[in-house]
């Protein structure tokens, strides 16, 4: 069966034809379907493994073969369980990929739109995306079927079907994740994992964890669809992979990159339990991509405007007024045949009101809680594989910029409850992956990397001389090696974390076991930690405010870090009836959280 993902897929073998001069084997070339392929795409002879006949150059050794060649060779003979990248071939392939894909399970990487011709063949949609590709289990692309731990997805279909605007609508989708609204007035929302509150959830976009504790609170509704391209959800401990606040599980959000010239406008309306109260959104984006496909750009924008809903008709309302906008890139630079630039910005602009009387000034209604934040976030990164695809290095930075203007208050004292919040997250740092044909006794992925994080955060309510100040620093250091074929995966590694909160460094491990008894089974153990470091910023405290109380948190001297110890066993499974496939998943878990 052929498969094909079409987009720039980074772990896929870029140049196939120099993966080929450094791995065919002599057998391959007098193999009755390469003689047939080299005829056909080349015109040439076969005169042994080492020597072809071309009716251009004469005779020529097999290295000096088209890159469409060797590309098809490697697709028909490779039993590495690498994917290869179809876009260095022409459509004269298109066919020859076909007939491959019809004597065995053939996955590849186009990156432009092939022409297969106009000879009928049989296609279907993958709908469990078993082969889908996933960043979140180990840091690299591999596909869900061959990834150490359970991840599911969330895809851009699912947010398209259920008509999702945002990413807390999409998530409401995800089996074994809750997301929960917890302020009728503000409409905070915190996504469940495992039982555990939102907090103990580490949120990143594109593997990055700037999404901070503010962030938080209202992201999770300020987040588009049209900027996310899917969403993977890993439940269980991650800080051995992505440092602190992963012990319930990561979402990782990853943004749309350019595949293909294209455009789309969309409008969406919804009435709010059939009342007279309606959430509008607008949605905008374009693709654009040079011929070569050495640079594209994408552009996404969104405009959403959602009446304040009052569900009993008390006057108080259960779904805040909001008024969003969000415009934002994600583009990309192929500056060699090796080695890749990408870019990515977005802005954010929201206003968002409940309570009462919400067309007066917050300080004249009984209750009301405002919000106007101003967020801007962006990335840069930049990726270099060897020619021989053993080795791989990616150095990155990001960062995120929150500036929020608040009243949390009820009408008895009015103008002390004005705020403002700004928070500024950055990080930065570099991974190595070093691929090897054996490590002691199976092929392996070495992946060892660096990273700094730094967030400051400061939050003012003058009125209440409440002020909070609040710098976090970690240096991070991780390491892991996962021994892989079709059967088997082995995965051990940790992660080292030095928190400026905490005296002690932080050790993180993680150990991953992955057995496919066939293909369509996948048995996995897990055993992964996290940990969650004391702060002294916590949005529990506006709670205290609408009250007409005020709540200062002190971190204590001496404070540990939450801890947490996770075991996940699952048993996933997968089977075709005709035209329907289907998906049985068992999944068992346990975490042991300690000094919370």
């Amino acid at each position: 069966m052929l498969k094909i993902y079409l987009g720039n897929m980074e772990n896929a073998i870029y140049h196939p034809p120099t993966y080929f001069d450094n791995r065919y084997e002599d057998e391959w070339i007098t193999n009755e379907l390469s003689i047939r392929i080299i005829k056909a795409v080349d015109k040439s002879e076969v005169i042994s493994s080492h020597l072809i006949q071309s009716p251009v150059l004469g005779t020529i050794s097999t290295k000096e073969l088209s890159g469409s060649v060797k590309t098809l060779m490697l697709m028909a003979f490779d039993q590495s369980g690498k994917v290869f990248n179809a876009s260095v071939c022409g459509d004269d392939c298109a066919k020859w990929i076909l007939s491959i894909g019809k004597s065995k399970d053939l996955t590849i990487n186009l990156r432009h739109i092939m022409d297969f011709g106009e000879e009928d063949f049989e296609i279907e949609e993958d709908a469990i995306a078993l082969d889908g590709v996933v960043v979140s289990a180990n840091r690299s692309e591999t596909t869900r079927r061959m990834a150490p731990t359970l991840v599911n997805v969330v895809d851009l279909k699912l947010f398209e079907t259920t008509n999702s605007s945002t990413l807390s609508q999409g998530l409401n989708f995800q089996p074994g994740v809750r997301v929960e609204t917890n302020c009728q007035n503000c409409g905070f929302q915190q996504v469940r994992i495992n039982g555990l509150d939102g907090p103990y959830t580490q949120i990143l976009i594109d593997s990055r964890p700037v999404f901070s504790a503010l962030s938080g609170v209202y992201g999770l509704e300020q987040i588009p669809a049209s900027m996310i391209e899917r969403v993977e959800v890993m439940r269980g401990g991650g800080s051995a992979l992505f440092g602190s606040s992963a012990i319930a599980g990561t979402i990782n959000i990853i943004t749309k990159e350019p595949l293909r010239n294209s455009g789309q406008l969309s409008h969406t309306i919804t009435s709010l339990g059939g009342s007279s109260s309606f959430d509008n959104n607008t949605s905008l984006n374009a693709s654009l991509v040079t011929d070569d496909h050495r640079a594209g750009l994408y552009i996404f924008g969104q405009n959403r405007y959602r009446s304040g809903y009052d569900y009993d008709g008390d006057g108080f309302t259960e779904l805040p007024k909001l008024k969003n906008q969000t415009v934002g890139f994600r583009s990309y630079l192929k500056t060699s045949t090796y080695s890749k630039l990408t870019f990515e910005y977005h802005h954010m602009q929201e206003f968002r009101r409940g309570g009462d009387m919400l067309n007066r000034p917050p300080h004249e209604a009984h209750i009301a809680e405002q919000l106007q934040h101003s967020i801007d976030g962006g990335s840069l990164k930049f990726d270099y594989f060897s020619p021989d695809e053993k080795n791989r290095l990616s150095v990155f930075a990001s960062a995120a910029n929150t500036d929020r203007d608040s009243y949390y208050g009820p009408g008895n004292d009015p103008l002390k409850a004005y705020g403002k919040t700004t928070d500024l997250t950055a990080m930065g740092g570099a991974q190595y992956v070093h691929t090897f044909d054996k490590c002691l006794f199976m092929p392996s992925d070495l992946t060892a990397g660096l990273e700094y994080n730094r967030d400051r955060l400061k939050d003012n309510m003058w009125g209440y001389d409440r002020h909070t100040d609040q710098t976090v620093n970690i240096y991070s250091a991780f390491l892991q090696n996962e021994w892989k074929n079709e059967r088997w995966s082995i995965l051990v590694g940790g992660r080292l974390d030095k928190h400026n909160m905490v005296d002690n460094i932080i050790f993180s491990p993680r150990a991953n076991l992955r057995f496919n008894p066939t293909q369509n089974i996948n048995l996995r153990l897990s055993y992964s930690s996290g940990f969650r470091a004391p702060q002294a910023f916590d949005e529990d405290m506006h709670i205290e405010n609408v009250g007409g109380t005020v709540a200062m948190i002190e971190r204590a001297k001496d404070l540990k870090e939450e801890k947490s110890q996770s075991f996940s066993a699952s048993a996933d499974m997968y089977h075709r009836f005709g035209v329907f496939q289907t998906n049985f998943l068992i999944e068992g878990f346990y975490t042991r959280l300690t000094d919370v």
